[in-house]
């Protein structure tokens, strides 16, 4: 069973034409356009931006703690280390960029025709990540998400594992400027626990400013996903 696995995740697929590329683009575009459709999209990206600050903690040597996500689709990572410095500060402003990051290593994955790979390592992404989640809907969401990206990687044919896997890229590229456009035009009404609050608290550099360099970062990852993933039409 983990040789089938093994082979399957490193075997690669032919990459698919650009309408094909584009029609998947133009789905995900209106995903994270559509207010009924964006909730779901924002708790996937939640996902991976939790995912990014509990990545970072680890790595500059802090202790993670917890996840937790919530329906109305925020969530928290609890770690426990130094309360200042550079250590604190990546780990602040990872969430943010994570989902462009992930976005740009599935764009990679995919023109290498490496689709059913980007597949399960988000698989393994959600298993990670279960053991860390202390809330009953963080774990459903992890739970159903994974399965049902494993459903696909597993049983299905190879159109339907490439509209999952370049849906899911265009999704993580598109969406994660989103949430700091809301942050930016929110104001004086967002709450003051905001990353780029807590960055500014940490840093005397604004708030503003933060999610301004937070935004940018994203759209430069944007320019380049859409680049990788489709080089006809940049």
């Amino acid at each position: 069973m983990l040789g089938e696995i093994w082979d399957r995740a490193t075997a690669t697929q032919p990459v698919p034409d650009a309408r094909f590329v584009l029609a998947t683009g133009v789905l995900a575009l209106l995903l994270v356009l559509v207010p009924a459709t964006w909730p779901r999209v924002r708790l996937g990206v939640t996902v991976v931006h939790e995912a990014g600050h509990a990545l970072v903690a680890v790595l500059v040597g802090r202790r993670l703690r917890s996840i937790r996500l919530h329906s109305d689709t925020s969530g928290l990572t609890v770690s426990r280390g130094k309360p200042r410095g550079p250590g604190m500060v990546a780990m602040l402003a990872a969430g943010y960029l994570a989902p462009a990051a992930l976005g740009l290593l599935a764009a990679l994955l995919l023109a290498d025709g490496r689709s059913v790979g980007l597949l399960w390592l988000l698989v393994l992404l959600s298993a990670g990540l279960i053991l860390w989640v202390r809330n009953g809907y963080g774990v459903l969401v992890l739970v159903v998400g994974g399965a049902g990206v494993l459903v696909v990687t597993w049983y299905g044919n190879g159109q339907v594992q490439s509209v999952a896997a370049y849906l899911i890229a265009w999704l993580l590229l598109l969406a994660a400027p989103r949430p700091l456009v809301e942050l930016l035009t929110a104001g004086r009404r967002r709450g003051r626990t905001s990353d780029p609050d807590q960055l500014a608290g940490l840093t005397r550099v604004p708030a503003v400013l933060w999610i301004l360099l937070l935004l940018l970062a994203n759209l430069a990852g944007l320019v380049v996903g859409v680049s990788t993933l489709a080089p006809d039409l940049v």
